[in-house]
């Protein structure tokens, strides 16, 4: 053992810290939310939202409301049965107090409150109030309304409590209302999108629960200011008008922000199902559905085919998406293998020489949602991302495939359409596996060549290495002659790569701009894709700021997201961000990254001297040494990561712009026309 010497070599008891359970939360927020941006901002909001779905899966909530305010306040209630108000017997204060104040403390541990709940540390809410400025907490029951406000995890006020009014309805339920701390959080930031399609999700889990949705957040808050500034009777008659009509930009600002959604749906995970295939043509008419309790676990499956290529299968325990997966994941494959296999040559399909279809041929086109709620959840890691309960897999395995196989006898037809897409699944399958071995043996022949148009980097390591996926030739050029040969390497794409949402495997395989992408990254495809093999830590696409640029990067996007998902994951994946604009007047030249960017910087050269407007459509516009300063540059540049939220809403996106079915798509564009920016046609 190595021995540290000339240091203090004392160390005692003293020199541990001890951190008092709120301030803990405090002091390293990472380790119970995650992180400390957008993302743990709205885990405090699904923390609280959760304490009320867990009262609607224990049956005493039917609706939840969720409103964020101009000033970041989120309000979350409910009309379950209210945090019990009673004095705690070893806390000495009450359950409002207790659950508010200290960490895993709550009704989710004996089982008897709850015997389901997506929360299994018991740190939610009392989390929540550390890191928040304040919190306030309403609660109705017996007959009356308690009040309790805290801040920074501590209590400010001692629990009060008064007769509910004649006139009041509400007789149970709890109201949260609480501000994230800007100490802790210094950018607040909340995005409606995100959030919302969350509390969708949460509807879609447990049907019949109503959830209510309200934002006011990002509001401007103008319009009072330019009230006084109208009633200067100083402004000339100019003024007034740009006054007035500032004003009316502002209302139209406070309207598009001011949004509100309302989810409800009876149908729950089946409706799920069937909304995510709305940009595909199924297969069958009716999802394949059962819900069964089981040794004290409850199973829902709900599945439908579609005549895609991609396979949309999410799993949730007591409605956490899991989204690594777990037993529940395992169980349900397995169950799906078995019975297909057992389907197709019970049908005559598949013949006793014939080869079983494997898990990714029965797993092709399917849209499939697996929802299990179960009392003592074991999940790996805070963030729940993966099911570890061995005894789910036989559960869910047991369940569907009885279900399973009861639809494929009960749908003869359905039965037969299915089994064909697997066993063309199968061959398809094969042959790409054909192409994959052809392109590794064309490479070994070649000494492991890597594309003829890849301009590799002399750096060999992959941690300092980044690619440009660069648009036609004549970019590709001057990106080339403009980069930094040590670790900046040059692929470019000739045309319009595949889209490879209306192809199966081997027809990818076949096309060469993609071949070439797959062998310049050296990582893999599918479910082999391993990003430690990655040739280059940054892969950075970098297309032209036009239509066409737009679309290129569109079909590389879905290509990444379909084929190669932990690129995006992982945080591997890059958009460069080349100007628009080149501002310049005389010897002085400034780079516009925006139409609103351009107008800024004329604001600022605006006097009697000419001013001269270049709009750069194509990077191969640009020199070498322009497109350095302005895009390639480390030191200067701006990179957008690619990164998703919601893999879910990722997936339905894509297979709604790039799949076959036209109408989902043309509404997609007509609701959103309006907000595309830089359209040049």
């Amino acid at each position: 053992m190595a021995t540290l010497k000339n240091q203090d070599q004392s160390y005692s008891a003293s020199d541990i810290q001890v951190l008092e359970g709120m301030e803990a939360v405090r002091r390293r927020p990472g380790m119970y939310i995650g992180s400390t941006d957008q993302r743990g901002v709205h885990q405090l909001i699904y923390e609280a939202v959760d304490n009320s779905v867990d009262e609607f899966m224990a049956g005493y909530c039917t609706s939840v409301k969720v409103e964020i305010d101009n000033e970041g306040v989120v309000v979350v209630e409910d009309d379950g049965r209210g945090i019990p108000v009673d004095v705690h017997k070893r806390t000495k204060v009450s359950g409002v107090e207790t659950v508010m104040t200290t960490l895993h403390a709550g009704g989710k541990f004996d089982s008897k409150a709850y015997q389901v709940s997506g929360g299994l540390h018991g740190v939610g809410i009392s989390v929540v109030n550390a890191l928040s400025s304040f919190l306030n907490v309403d609660v109705y029951r017996d007959s009356k309304h308690y009040e309790q406000t805290f801040s920074r995890g501590k209590t400010t006020s001692d629990l009060s409590d008064k007769d509910l009014e004649s006139g009041e309805k509400k007789t149970t339920g709890t109201r949260v209302s609480f501000k994230p701390d800007t100490e802790i959080f210094p950018d607040l930031n909340y995005d409606f999108g995100i959030l919302s399609q969350r509390f969708k999700e949460i509807a879609y889990l447990n049907k019949g629960l109503k959830i209510s949705f309200k934002s006011n957040w990002g509001v401007v808050e103008l319009i009072e200011e330019d009230d006084e500034m109208l009633d200067d009777d100083d402004l000339s008659e100019d003024q007034q008008m740009n006054l007035f009509e500032n004003k009316e930009s502002n209302q139209d600002v406070a309207k598009n922000k001011m949004r509100e959604v309302e989810y409800f749906f009876e149908g729950g995970i089946s409706q799920f199902v069937v909304d995510m295939n709305a940009s595909r043509v199924a297969l069958h008419e009716a999802p394949v559905y059962v819900e069964k309790e089981i040794e004290g676990t409850i199973v829902e499956v709900a599945l439908q085919y579609n005549d895609g290529f991609s396979e949309s299968v999410y799993a949730f325990a007591n409605c956490v998406n899991n989204a690594d997966g777990g037993t529940h994941i395992t169980g349900f494959r397995a169950a799906l293998t078995r019975v297909m296999n057992d389907s197709g040559r019970k049908y005559g399909l598949l013949k006793t020489a014939d080869p079983n279809l494997s898990g990714e041929d029965v797993r092709e086109g399917l849209a499939a949602v697996i929802s299990v709620k179960l009392t003592e959840p074991q999940f790996e890691g805070q963030t729940k991302r993966k099911l570890g309960n061995p005894e789910v897999r036989a559960q869910v395995e047991g369940v569907l495939g009885e279900a399973l196989q009861i639809f494929l006898e009960d749908n003869p037809i359905d039965a037969k359409r299915i089994l064909d897409k697997c066993l063309t699944a199968q061959r398809a399958r094969d042959a790409a596996r054909k192409a994959r071995e052809l392109i590794i043996r064309k490479n070994a022949m070649d000494g492991g060549a890597l594309p003829g148009k890849l301009a590799d980097c002399s750096d060999k390591n992959p941690e300092n290495c980044e690619i440009y996926i660069v648009e036609g030739d004549s970019a590709g050029g001057t990106a080339k002659m403009g980069r930094e040969r040590s670790n900046q390497a040059i692929l470019p794409l000739r045309g319009k790569v595949l889209n490879v949402e209306k192809a199966r495997e081997d027809k990818m395989l076949a096309h060469q701009e993609i071949r070439a992408l797959i062998i310049a990254l050296g990582a893999g495809l599918g479910d082999e894709f391993d990003c430690s093999k990655l040739r280059y830590n940054r892969v950075i696409i970098m297309t032209d700021a036009d239509v066409d640029g737009s679309h290129i990067r569109t079909l590389l996007l879905t290509f990444f997201f379909r084929h190669m998902y932990p690129l995006i994951s992982e945080g591997h994946l890059y958009i460069a961000q080349p100007p628009l604009y080149r501002v310049s007047k005389g010897r002085k030249q400034e780079w516009a990254y925006s139409d609103s960017h351009k107008d800024e910087l004329l604001e600022q050269f605006n006097d009697d001297s000419r001013i001269n407007v270049q709009r750069y459509k194509g990077l191969g516009e640009m020199s070498a040494e322009q497109l350095w300063e302005t895009t390639m540059n480390p030191e200067d540049r701006s990179l957008l990561q690619v990164n998703q939220e919601d893999a879910m809403e990722a997936d339905n996106v894509f297979s709604m712009l790039m799949g076959d079915v036209v109408e989902p798509r043309r509404n997609f564009i007509q609701e959103n026309a309006l907000e595309v920016k830089n359209l040049d046609v």
